[in-house]
């Protein structure tokens, strides 16, 4: 049987490879953030002397680290003007069931997220998801899965869909190999997305539990409001019946009656068609009423009965009257609240239920709850005041600006082209896209530093550095021939299978970026021990890093649906393992045919 012998590992190789399985055995046993463990290994070889300064920090400077940042900031961007909540009322349309609704939620989402960094397109829609789910009755956890693994699905398709494949292709750059082209990943990504997808619809159904949000199994008090909501002309729901607009069972909010024109509507029956300057009244929990109000032309009515400012800096604010304040034994409109505060008060909660009444009418008492849409201000301005016992936000209550939402649509577009056809690297184009959206009003500057995820940044840097060192003290070779040897005589393909699994299995137990940063180096060496091309083995390790879904701590995707969905650890392991297993078969097949050795 063939030998592949490295050469002699020295004392720099072994310190290296100790740091990497201590930082390894760090991430598994969550002793620290995967960002802090990656930098203290930097850190920890740098400070042994086998990096120099430059050397230590040089991936940082990677164009595939600002990349990744800016592609942060576009997707806020999309966020923020609502585009992508446009995209999803499409998206689910009408869908009643559980399969209509899977079908709905898995191709769409597979295709945003070959272009968009697939993490923020799985926060702003789990909220969106839960909320259709429980309007007709359905778990959320029967779709918050699919909907996790459908973004990494098509995130393996470009290379922008995910930070993995761009630290992939940073990492090339490096290495002084053609750089990976745009839709390379294209001709295996599609097929394991169809096959995912597939399996989705088909197997997982069997395999998802069936769970509550925790909020409902704790069953807490939630503090509830009175809230009119205006109808605009340009509101999508205009037309629609009750039931087909999704309004008849709102999350903790009860559609109590529908004013239009002085005839009140009540009770409203589910086939009760919706119109423009209809005022609908809501009864239940200030989220649900954020989100109502993320909905494009249904606005929250002040105390004149007429439309909160519509600002799309403003947002909602709850303040808690104090005995103190000048406001008591005054309606709110007689107190020229507006004028006084620069806030409009959409709602007031008394005692431990609801006020009901018209919003201007309301004489106010100490311990008042209202509920207001203020400036950007109000918070800093009031925070102190003797009027108020406690001020504070409600996060993420900004009103998208929807009237931007095509320039953004455009500004994305033109930024995939771009880089596509070569007329910019994709650090260029994703830079000169957020530019874009933040000189046209898409998003301010303050959501936009806010959008960027500095920890996956570190990580991408930091396992940069590793992974030179890696190669560098001749650890990556060592660890090259262990693989070489394990396949014996098999040849390349049982090479680049190992390869692949060993990917597979450090994604499943870290962060995937640094799973691909560790084994860049080692893919590389193991190539050129059994006398392949390198580039069917890096490419393996770039699907192997993204394909990993049996884990919910190694990847943003899950974690944002684990607590929603209620899930436990195992949920992802019945569902996530046959997963890997396809994806891994069906890859490890089409690998070489696509990239031959």
């Amino acid at each position: 049987m063939l030998v592949y012998r490295a050469a002699p590992v020295t004392w720099e190789g072994w310190f290296t490879l100790a740091v990497v399985l201590l930082a390894l055995v760090a991430m598994m046993r969550e002793m620290a953030g995967p960002d802090l463990v990656m930098m203290a290994a930097l850190f920890a070889i740098a400070g042994a002397g086998i990096l120099t300064p430059e050397e230590t920090f040089l991936g940082f400077a990677n164009p595939a680290l600002a990349a990744v940042g800016a592609l942060f900031v576009v997707s806020a961007g999309l966020r923020d003007t609502g585009a992508l909540d446009m995209t999803v009322g499409r998206m689910l349309g009408r869908a009643g069931g559980e399969k209509s609704g899977l079908a709905r939620i898995c191709s769409p989402v597979a295709v945003m997220s070959a272009f968009l960094n697939n993490a923020p397109i799985v926060a702003m829609m789990t909220p969106t998801i839960i909320d259709w789910a429980r309007r007709r009755g359905l778990s959320p956890s029967r779709f918050l899965i699919p909907l996790s693994y459908s973004s990494i699905l098509g995130s393996g398709t470009t290379v922008i869909g995910t930070s993995t494949t761009l630290t992939v292709a940073g990492l090339m750059i490096d290495a002084d190999m053609e750089k990976m082209g745009f839709f390379e990943l294209a001709p295996i990504g599609i097929p394991l997305a169809i096959l995912g997808i597939v399996f989705l619809q088909l197997v997982a159904p069997r395999l998802l539990p069936i769970r509550q949000e925790p909020s409902e199994q704790l069953g807490e008090h939630r503090r509830e409001y009175t809230a009119s909501m205006i109808v605009e002309a340009e509101c999508p729901l205009i037309a629609q019946n009750i039931e087909q607009a999704g309004l008849r069972h709102l999350p903790g909010l009860f559609l109590v009656e529908i004013d239009r024109g002085g005839r009140i509507i009540t009770p409203v029956s589910p086939d009760d068609v919706i119109r423009a300057g209809d005022r609908l009244v809501f009864a239940g929990v200030v989220s649900t009423i954020v989100e109502l109000q993320r909905i494009r032309g249904l606005v929250p009515a002040s105390d004149d009965e007429a439309p909160a400012p519509n600002h799309p800096n403003h947002r909602l604010v709850e303040a808690v009257i104090s005995t103190s304040s000048p406001l008591i034994g005054q309606s709110i409109r007689a107190a020229n609240f507006r004028t006084v505060y620069d806030a409009a008060v959409i709602a007031v909660h008394r005692n431990g239920s609801r006020v009901a009444g018209k919003i201007g009418e309301i004489v106010l008492e100490a311990g008042d709850t209202l509920l207001m849409q203020g400036a950007p201000g109000f918070l800093r301005a009031h925070r102190n005041s003797p009027d108020f016992y406690l001020v504070s936000e409600i996060a993420d209550s900004e009103r998208p600006r929807y009237d931007r939402a095509w320039v953004a649509m455009a500004i994305l577009l033109t930024m995939v082209l771009s880089s596509s056809l070569g007329a910019y690297p994709i650090s260029v184009a994703a830079f000169l896209a957020a530019g874009a959206l933040i000189v046209t009003r898409c998003i301010n500057g303050h959501s936009a530093r806010r959008s960027v995820e500095w920890s996956i940044l570190i990580v991408i840097g930091a396992g940069f550095g590793v992974a030179l060192a890696m190669q560098k003290t001749g650890a990556a070779a060592a660890v090259a021939g262990l693989l070489a040897n394990a396949a014996g005589s098999l040849g390349p393909h049982a090479t680049l299978a190992l390869v692949y699994l060993a990917t597979l299995a450090l994604a499943e137990m870290l962060h995937h970026n640094a799973a691909v940063a560790i084994m860049f180096p080692i893919a590389v060496a193991t190539a050129e021990l059994v006398g392949a091309d390198a580039r069917p083995f890096v490419m393996a390790i770039a699907v192997a890093g993204v394909h990993a879904f049996a884990s919910p701590v190694t990847y943003q995707t899950h974690l944002i649906v684990y607590g929603p969905g209620g899930y436990r650890f195992g949920d992802f392991v019945r569902v996530g393992l046959p997963l890997d297993i396809l994806s891994a078969g069906v890859a490890v097949l089409l690998l070489p045919a696509i990239w031959p050795f």
